[in-house]
């Protein structure tokens, strides 16, 4: 397939947190046109098996399709443990996760090669984040930590809140004990956190954001494939938002996040969406 590179970038997420990595990409690559999907009617993901993710990011990525983009990020942690393998072997349209892009930085920011990750249960269990560390050096160790309620507690707006610090000491207190030196945030929604958890973790510890790493990732991909936007689009036709759910609280929660105000939010039945991908 022969992608113009005036297409939109397709995002997408389990629901919210996603929209983290939107945030980096409107910085960091601002004439790029976005589409972003948000999965908020089948929100969570960190508790669902590996192939119902499968089977849901299929059909995101379908619907994706339609809209013509160039190149897709898989803006979630645990799609991108479970399913980024499966599916980017299905498409022809370029594909990036969240996972590698956090695990590169956090190998070259290590020191005492002691790295520690919080993400939600299915990430976790996935090992994938683990893997990919002890790949890239195996002299590291790595201490991952499930941390459910951080991504409820974000969006109830929690996020310097003394209930939340109470949380993330709970949390962080067993990684901590390892002396680690670098905390990847390993689920969109924690570097909506960084601030609090920068302050339980201690300046010793350097935490890794993989939404701005990913940003990074994409612009280097994309100028590799010479599929970067070089020229600057209208403001109301550069940025698409679509939902499963009722988009008040998304249009809320992206408006208190994004430089950018988004006005409607488009909801869609993506169960109506293929569940197959087959491009090649």
């Amino acid at each position: 397939m022969t992608a113009d590179k005036y297409a939109p970038i397709g995002v997408f997420d389990s629901g919210l947190g996603g929209l983290t990595v939107v945030r980096e990409i409107m910085k960091n690559m601002p004439n790029e046109r976005l589409v972003y999907f948000g999965d908020t009617a089948r929100v969570p993901y960190g508790t669902k098996s590996k192939s119902t993710i499968i089977r849901y990011s299929r059909q995101i990525i379908n619907f994706l399709k339609t809209q013509n983009v160039k190149a897709i990020v898989v803006a979630c942690n645990t799609a991108s443990a479970l399913a980024l393998d499966t599916v980017e072997n299905e498409i022809d349209i370029p594909i990036i996760g969240v996972v590698r892009p956090g695990t590169d930085m956090a190998l070259k920011a290590t020191k005492n090669k002691k790295i520690g990750v919080i993400a939600t249960d299915s990430t976790i269990r996935s090992n994938l984040y683990q893997k990919l560390l002890t790949e890239g050096d195996e002299d590291v160790k790595v201490y991952a930590k499930a941390c459910p309620l951080f991504v409820p507690l974000v969006e109830e707006g929690w996020t310097n809140d003394m209930v939340t610090e109470i949380v993330a000491q709970r949390y962080l207190y067993e990684v901590l004990n390892k002396k680690i030196d670098t905390l990847i945030l390993g689920c969109t929604h924690y570097p909506l956190l960084s601030t609090l958890i920068g302050k339980v973790a201690g300046k010793r510890v350097q935490l890794v954001n993989p939404a701005y790493e990913t940003a990074q990732a994409l612009d280097r991909m994309l100028t590799e494939l010479n599929l970067k936007n070089d020229s600057e689009t209208e403001e109301e036709k550069k940025y698409q938002f679509f939902a499963s759910d009722t988009a008040e609280k998304f249009n809320a929660f992206a408006n208190l996040i994004l430089p950018y105000d988004v006005k409607a939010t488009k909801q869609i039945r993506i169960e109506s969406y293929q569940e197959t991908l087959n491009d090649k």
